[in-house]
């Protein structure tokens, strides 16, 4: 398990680092041209952007499994894919919420991105039609109720990540 995803983190890494360091925002209109104008660009923007922290915190959780308890579960038979079930998986969740927590607020800043110049409806959309009107007071409900909802979805998945994982705090 562990020498697979070595590999596997090091080949994979610099190609996620590449990824990430291209701007999104950029990627909006290649998506008008493939997807059209709609939600869809809007949700593949928000999963681009919330993807690399959560790859990377799931990454790095099971690249800390100690190496004497791989060894200790080797000795007493269990596979490449029980290591990964029952020690890599678990010392992977704390980290795969606390990521999670981080990109649901990322997602949000990703769709209105892609709203702004990619959607008919939305957020972002309204909040374009308010400003080219002139309307700042409903720009900034706008970005208050993206701000509460981010709020809104950072408070569930702590609530679920207090349920799933809490075994993990002390």
């Amino acid at each position: 398990m562990i020498g697979y995803s070595a590999l596997l983190y090091d080949a994979l890494y610099p190609l996620l680092i590449a990824f990430n360091s291209i701007p999104k925002a950029a990627l909006v209109p290649v998506f008008v041209i493939w997807f059209g104008i709609g939600t869809l660009p809007a949700i593949l923007i928000a999963f681009l952007i919330s993807f690399f922290p959560i790859a990377v915190n799931v990454a790095t959780g099971i690249a800390t499994v100690e190496p004497e308890l791989r060894d200790v579960l080797r000795s007493l038979g269990a596979s490449k894919f029980d290591l990964f079930i029952k020690v890599g998986f678990p010392r992977a969740l704390p980290y795969f919420f606390a990521s999670l927590k981080v990109a649901v607020t990322l997602a949000f800043v990703g769709s209105v991105v892609a709203e702004l110049g990619a959607s008919n409806r939305g957020i972002g959309n309204m909040m374009v039609i308010a400003s080219s009107r002139f309307d700042v007071p409903l720009v900034f409900a706008g970005l208050i109720v993206v701000a509460l909802m981010g709020i809104a979805l950072y408070a569930a998945f702590a609530l679920l990540e207090r349920r799933v994982v809490n075994w993990a705090y002390r």
